[in-house]
């Protein structure tokens, strides 16, 4: 496999001038860019595909082992605060379980039985979108956690960078990373799991904003877990709708935190017609928008809200 053989160019780096070092492996970052932008259409593919399903109400399902399942639990755990992703419909499942997030533990990649238990406990199903991510393209435990899904009806995405490899063959949407050997050889967590963690970035992005949770570069859906978010939060409030920062935070206490339900409510609905708005719009915020008529910055309802009350919905 080309992410295990020793390539002969860097045969001698142990003796090269560590600025030389530093720069092919640098170097090899641009390579793992190069190999994300070749998977582009199999990646947007991928999207296209999990944003159906998840549409519906449906669970997202990372699968890993070693620096790729860290990789993947990472890409999954970011989705809640940022796109305000429910928890109850992501599944991380990473060989070894929490203790591999932090140390290697041994024999973890190999646990096939454990895969197969966690899709079985799990109950993943037709409804569920599982995303496998292995450099090799052979390991046991993710393999088989890719088998056992989609044998149950999931739609899978198999991530590698070997070509022909299981998880890319067994795979609904397979995307190969043509990353090469390694500076050091074996150690995919170069330019391998580079390519892995924007390949993950990418697909997870682009899905969120397929779904609605993105409108006009900002983050709508944030959850506002800390007070940068909470800032955010009412950045984006102001931005959108020209009010000033308290009437975003009375707007956003209305709804609850909702970043889409407050623009809706500084726009002049109440709270149950911004809620059936949102919905029938599909969690669109543009399309909720046009179904009102999108009022200009600083409508006249906003005339109600001041620096100490909170608005009159």
């Amino acid at each position: 496999m080309d992410t295990e053989r020793a390539s002969p160019r860097y045969l001698d780096i142990d003796v090269w001038d560590p600025a030389d070092i530093a720069e092919a492996m640098i170097e090899g970052q641009f390579t793992a860019v190069a190999a994300v932008r070749a998977a582009r259409l199999p990646l947007v593919g991928a999207a296209l595909a999990a944003e159906e399903r998840l549409r519906n109400g449906d669970r997202l399902v990372y699968v890993g082992a070693g620096t790729s399942g860290r990789l993947a639990v990472q890409d999954g755990a970011e989705l809640i605060p940022t796109f305000s992703w429910p928890p109850e419909r992501l599944l991380l499942f990473m060989a070894g379980g929490r203790d591999a997030l932090l140390r290697s533990v041994e024999g973890a990649e190999d646990a096939v039985d454990q895969a197969v238990r966690l899709v079985q406990q799990h109950d993943i199903g037709a409804s569920d979108v599982v995303i496998a991510v292995a450099a090799s393209g052979t390991t046991p435990f993710t393999l088989a956690c890719l088998r056992q899904a989609r044998g149950r009806g999931a739609l899978t995405i198999g991530v590698a960078n070997n070509r022909d490899t299981p998880i890319l063959e067994e795979a609904d949407h397979p995307i190969w990373l043509d990353t090469g050997a390694e500076p050091i050889a074996g150690s995919t967590r170069m330019k391998a799991g580079t390519a892995q963690r924007i390949v993950l970035n990418v697909f997870s992005s682009l899905v969120m904003i397929l779904l609605g949770g993105v409108y006009e570069g900002l983050m709508v859906d944030v959850q506002a877990v800390n007070q940068k978010l909470v800032r955010r939060s009412e950045g984006i409030l102001t931005r959108l709708t020209g009010c000033s920062g308290a009437q975003a935070r009375a707007a956003l206490e209305q709804a609850n935190g909702s970043v889409k339900l407050a623009v809706l409510l500084l726009h002049g609905c109440n709270v149950k017609e911004a809620t059936n708005v949102l919905d029938r719009a599909g969690g669109q915020l543009r399309a909720a928008l046009a179904t009102i008529g999108k009022p200009g910055p600083a409508a006249a309802d906003l005339s109600e809200l001041t620096d100490v009350e909170a608005p009159k919905l």
